[in-house]
């Protein structure tokens, strides 16, 4: 058996920043320190913090006057900034500067006098926070059959907006289809979708057309892990989402002589090298590493911090 393992893979810039941010902020504030929705979407990484004495919040009423909040990597409303100001909290913004990139777009937009059509998954924490941030103004768009039913007149000022962690190939149906009824919309200076995504998915869909069997290493709550999985079965292979190496069915390799291997970008890089290890214990795999795109960008921490 061959293992693709594709680079780059798991943790990305901004998931580097939040992880880093909530270790140093323990060094200087200790516990308990609360942290607004789980710091990046990764089971492991979470449950780490909460060894540690981190507690993760869904409410700013969870955490104690006085006490030290810290603004996940997916970002906030300003009702939440608001909120934790009038509680006297000590707050620390840990958001992926390309997802605060988003929100600041959007206040811009507005401000000019577009109607904003924001490509995304409800219910995602980056999605609730940009919503927030111009509430009245903006529609979530999750696929193409949405674009006829925006209540929205066909010659209306529009700019659309994307989740950082979609699917490109899903996002350009979608914006195909905004673009076929408002011919005059207003696409970011750039696509939104960050540049971790895109090279993961790129991986994907060129190693995928060599396998039998695609393994992203990431939790079911991270969009860009499930887009992965997702990308692959799309480009014909078969493919599974697993927390780590107990999540892997030995079934799965029958008849199988090519296997990627990847990871999304809130993964640890340990989880990885245990599926390696089990695979090449396993079946005596042989490891080919495959660099589509080399990844350098580092993001500071938050000034409260350096």
């Amino acid at each position: 058996m061959k293992i693709l393992l594709a680079n780059p893979h798991g943790f990305c810039a901004g998931v580097v920043m939040a992880v880093k941010s909530l270790e140093r902020a323990l060094e200087l504030f200790g516990t308990p320190l609360y942290v607004f929705h789980e710091i990046v979407h990764n089971r492991y990484v979470v449950e780490e913090f909460r060894h540690k004495g981190v507690f993760f919040v869904d409410s700013i009423e969870e955490v104690p006057p006085g006490a030290t909040l810290m603004y996940s990597a997916h970002g906030v409303a300003p009702a939440i900034r608001e909120a934790a100001r009038r509680r006297g909290l000590r707050t620390i913004d840990a958001t992926c500067p390309l997802v605060t990139k988003v929100h600041l777009r959007a206040v811009q937009l507005a401000q000019q006098g577009y109607t904003l059509l924001l490509i995304g998954h409800a219910g995602h924490d980056e999605i609730v926070g940009v919503l927030g941030e111009v509430p009245g103004r903006i529609h979530l768009v999750e696929k193409p059959e949405d674009v006829d039913r925006l209540p929205i007149a066909d010659t209306a000022a529009v700019a659309y907006l994307t989740q950082t962690t979609l699917s490109s190939d899903d996002a350009n149906r979608i914006i195909a289809a905004l673009r076929r009824r408002f011919p005059h919309i207003v696409a970011p200076p750039k696509e939104d979708i960050c540049y971790a995504t895109q090279n993961r998915q790129e991986g994907v869909r060129t190693l995928a057309r060599e396998a039998d069997l695609v393994l992203v290493v990431g939790s079911r709550n991270s969009s860009n892990s499930l887009r992965l999985a997702e990308v692959a079965r799309e480009y014909g292979a078969a493919a599974y989402l697993i927390d780590d190496v107990n999540d892997i069915d030995p079934a799965w390799f029958d008849g199988v002589e090519t296997v990627v291997l990847t990871a999304g970008a809130s993964a640890p890089e340990f989880l990885v090298s245990e599926c390696l290890d089990w695979l090449q214990e396993r079946f005596g795999a042989e490891v080919e590493e495959r660099t589509l795109r080399r990844e350098e960008l580092l993001f500071p921490l938050p000034r409260v911090l350096r």
